[in-house]
């Protein structure tokens, strides 16, 4: 039966960005009763090559005939399941992290569906490989290790044909990107072209975990050089062996770079990754008005860290507006923090002085306070010196034990990359000040974190509440089992980036950010109170990342930025209809006979 073009159609359903073109050799159609398949422009070898078109081992026989499969292939048929399974008996032969995590992304460069289907069976052993902490290890070796082209490389040396170069990229109707310059990856810093594995691992999860069609995805690295001596002098080192564009320079690649995607990909959304703290805040504030965009590391973070507190609040009974923050870590993740608490505390009706009253940030000279030296960014977040007057120092800035105890911190929160930055004298005078004091340890990878779990929970007999960054296993004390909750941005960004697309959202607002961590926030409760958890069990990251979703895309129709035409009341069944799972289409030849 011949095929009828696909006009439109659900994410979930189209497994192509490029579903009305043969650039790539297929596009997605429908047949008469509706049904979606393949039908592809290409046959035989090349069909296998392709991970969007390799489906190996699950060709019918009547597809390989058709095709030009036939001897190509071992003769019996499988299921996807089946593939599967062999898969993760091949990935748990690989002894290290990295190993797997060479293994997984091979899989990927061979086959999409494949990969996304075991990934999605086996999310919470494969999390801590495909992101945080293994991803950290797979960017410091992504030039070493590189075999398959894979995502879209912009570098300084295109400053002046940026549009040639997001024009000609495979992908016809991207609807998310991940766009990193590599400046400050995790606690690693500067990595160069090498931070495009970030932007990888991410997309995965905006997959996984959101329902974004992987199709539809394009990670990017905007290669402006790096400061890095040993990069610039590795002769493996794949990326611009020069230093770092900055200033104006640095600006106008970034604005030629949302020009050229706004330009080509009108409906598409930038999340800003790892970008070095001052660039982070310049970069979101130019552009978040003229292409749909957020940092994941200002207001991801600030999001799920957010959510974790409104959990552990719920847990003693408390609000919000009972406990007193310190904020370690003035960069883009712990400004970002600080800005979520902030945003919260107004809404519960705090007024400016008393919220600046209930938050203590602290970059690496101590305390912010009036009349120091600071990055703007740093300022709206200062201590009058009228309030610590009456405070005994022993130096002109307060250091961090100093401000535990004057200003009476229930709420601990790291995001310093400093490990052990948090001792346990500090711990325990925290705990002095509350029954049951809040201590997130977020920095990542594992080794910036800035206590271990066991530790907390011994300084404080078992009282702490206590969430990490990266995963820990949990922690036996006296009898009880604390299990460790994981502040992960996968609990945020891959809902609030779907819930914007499915609203066709023209910028993403403070309100939609806000609103993904109340979502996550009231999932946690209502799902896990119980047992104590600050955040989600990472089986339930689908189920969390659809409840963030809808309540990211009610907040885009209520700030008057959703632009999609004809939303239905019934927003979660919407969302759940168009999240994209892995599935192998059947495959047809076009009728046409296309390109050999």
């Amino acid at each position: 039966m011949k095929p009828q073009r696909v006009t439109h159609g659900p994410v979930s359903e189209v497994l192509v960005s490029a579903a009305r073109s043969t650039k790539r050799g297929f596009a997605v159609a429908r047949d008469r009763e509706g049904e979606l398949r393949l039908e592809v422009f290409v046959d035989g070898d090349l069909l296998l090559r392709c991970p969007l078109t390799n489906k190996g081992t699950a060709f019918t026989r009547a597809e390989r005939a058709d095709l030009g499969l036939e001897g190509l292939l071992p003769p019996r048929i499988e299921s996807l399941e089946t593939q599967a399974t062999r898969a993760y008996a091949a990935y748990l032969e690989a002894t290290t992290p990295i190993a797997k995590s060479r293994f997984l992304r091979q899989l990927q460069d061979r086959n999409e569906v494949l990969f996304y289907f075991l990934l999605t069976r086996h999310l919470r052993d494969m999390l801590p490989i495909v992101y945080t902490p293994t991803v950290g290890e797979a960017v410091e070796r992504f030039s070493s290790m590189f075999e398959t082209a894979r995502g879209m490389s912009v570098t300084r040396d295109d400053s002046d044909d940026v549009a040639s170069v997001v024009a000609t990229y495979p992908c016809e109707d991207a609807r998310m990107i991940v766009a990193t310059d590599s400046s400050a990856i995790l606690g690693i810093g500067d990595q160069g072209y090498n931070g495009l594995a970030l932007p990888i691992g991410k997309l995965a999860l905006y997959t996984v975990g959101g329902g974004v069609s992987p199709f539809r995805t394009v990670p990017a690295v905007l290669d402006v050089g790096t400061d890095r001596e040993d990069l610039l002098e590795d002769p493996l080192y794949l990326g611009v062996q020069r230093k770092r564009l900055r200033g104006d320079a640095y600006l106008a690649f970034v604005a030629s770079f949302v020009d050229a995607v706004h330009r080509r990909w009108p409906r598409a959304i930038i999340q800003w990754e790892d970008l070095a703290k001052d660039a982070a805040f310049t970069v979101l504030d130019a552009f978040r008005d003229v292409v749909p965009s957020f940092n994941d590391d200002i207001q991801g973070t600030g999001a799920v860290a957010l959510a974790g507190l409104l959990s552990a609040c719920r847990q003693q009974g408390r609000r919000l507006s009972d406990e007193r923050f310190l904020v370690l870590g003035a960069g883009a993740g712990g400004i970002g923090v600080a800005r979520a608490i902030r945003g919260a505390l107004r809404r519960d009706g705090l007024g400016d002085d008393e919220t600046r009253a209930r938050i203590f940030v602290l970059d690496s000279k101590g305390l912010l306070v009036e009349g120091r030296t600071m990055e703007p960014y740093k300022r709206d977040f200062a201590q009058p010196l009228d309030s610590l007057r009456d405070w005994t120092t022993a130096g002109s800035v307060p250091s961090l034990q100093e401000v535990v105890d004057h200003a009476g911190i229930t709420a601990l929160l790291g995001l310093s990359g400093q490990a052990g930055a948090f001792s346990e004298e500090v711990v325990r005078s925290v705990a002095k000040n509350s029954a049951r004091p809040i201590v997130f340890a977020l920095s990542n990878p594992t080794t910036s974190c800035e206590a271990h779990p066991a530790d907390l929970l011994a300084w404080t007999s078992g009282r702490a509440l206590v969430a990490t960054g990266s995963p820990f296993e949990p922690v036996e004390l006296d009898g009880t089992t604390h299990v460790i909750g994981q502040g992960n941005n996968a609990f945020i960004f891959p809902g609030l980036g779907f819930g914007a697309i499915l609203a066709g959202a023209r910028s993403i607002t403070d309100h939609m950010v806000e609103s993904a961590a109340l979502a996550l926030a009231d999932y946690t409760s209502e799902r896990w109170h119980e047992h104590g958890l600050l955040y989600p069990p990472i089986e339930d990251l689908r189920e969390a990342s659809v409840r963030v979703a809808v309540s990211v895309a009610r907040a885009a129709i209520s700030d008057g930025v959703a632009q999609a035409a004809g939303l239905p009341d019934d927003l979660e069944g919407y969302v759940r209809a168009k999240a994209w799972r892995p599935r192998y289409l059947p495959f047809e030849r076009a009728a046409t006979g296309g390109e050999r």
